[in-house]
């Protein structure tokens, strides 16, 4: 099972510590894009899978309904980090800092259709300091987005722009930047441990937004952050997937297939539960 060392995923494996059933598992760390092409190629059973990945092979794939990382406005690590307003980025540099084909594709339809501009764009490590060197504005995700966005941008003196909040603002919409998926050839083999696997992360994210505070206190040992500063994120963040953000999905897809690799309406099949 694949398994993202983002901050944006801890809550999610969390409790899986704290009840055990992390023993279970089998985990393989890496970015968001390395494991979401190691689930499409077969390597993992069960994964989480950028929304872009996830839609490109979405006939081998089913996604774990009410278990998701995205957002319901801002989402605080996943932003545009600009030395000029956005409206003036019309053939500027961007530097694309991400491991996530969908935080590109998100900001790159933001850009294109809410701002109206095209900018130069081009893809580099995520190192703000050496972005802002070469280019007007760099698209950040993940930890180094937090980072940017609560430390090194206003020190700077940059503007920031949440992704999730100017989505929010466009469509009145919630975003999906990942889902959690199993490949269909495996859950026809194992069906049993697939529901098995989906009920422990559902567990294990109640458990860690129920003792929120406790989780940021863990993270707050190794990281840049402060416990204040986690908790506000872990609760920013929307874990779930029902049928709001199965609409925003859909919206993305529609505005975004036809030049990204899916169908404009493709379908999303959903792990059917005992109650559905």
């Amino acid at each position: 099972m694949g398994h993202i060392q983002f901050l944006n995923c801890m809550p999610l494996y969390w409790g899986l510590a704290r009840t055990g059933t992390l023993l279970d598992l089998e985990l393989t760390k890496d970015t968001p894009e390395k494991l979401s092409e190691q689930l499409v190629r077969g390597d993992l059973d069960i994964a989480p899978v950028t929304l872009v990945e996830f839609l490109r092979a979405a006939d081998d794939l089913v996604a774990f309904p009410d278990l998701a990382v995205g957002c319901d406005g801002p989402v605080m690590s996943c932003v545009i980090v600009s030395q000029k307003p956005l409206e003036e980025l019309d053939g500027a540099r961007v530097a694309l800092g991400s491991t996530s084909r969908t935080s590109v594709r998100l900001a790159q339809l933001l850009l294109a259709e809410k701002i109206g501009v095209t900018p130069d764009y081009y893809t580099c490590p995520p190192d703000l300091g050496v972005m802002m060197q070469e280019a007007e504005a760099a698209v950040l995700i993940g930890d180094a987005a937090l980072r940017a966005n609560l430390h090194d941008a206003p020190r700077l003196g940059l503007q920031v722009h949440d992704l999730g909040q100017m989505w929010k603002d466009w469509t009145g919409l919630p975003f999906v930047f990942a889902v959690w998926a199993t490949r269909r050839d495996y859950l026809e083999r194992e069906p049993l441990v697939v529901r098995k696997v989906h009920e422990a992360f559902l567990a294990s994210r109640d458990l860690s937004l129920e003792e929120v505070g406790k989780v940021a206190e863990q993270a707050a040992r190794w990281e840049t952050f402060d416990e204040q500063v986690l908790e506000r994120y872990f609760t920013t963040l929307d874990f779930r997937f029902g049928p709001d953000q199965l609409r925003g999905v859909t919206e993305f897809a529609r505005r975004t297939g036809e030049s990204t690799g899916y169908p404009a309406d493709v379908r999303v099949d959903l792990l059917q539960t005992p109650q559905g």
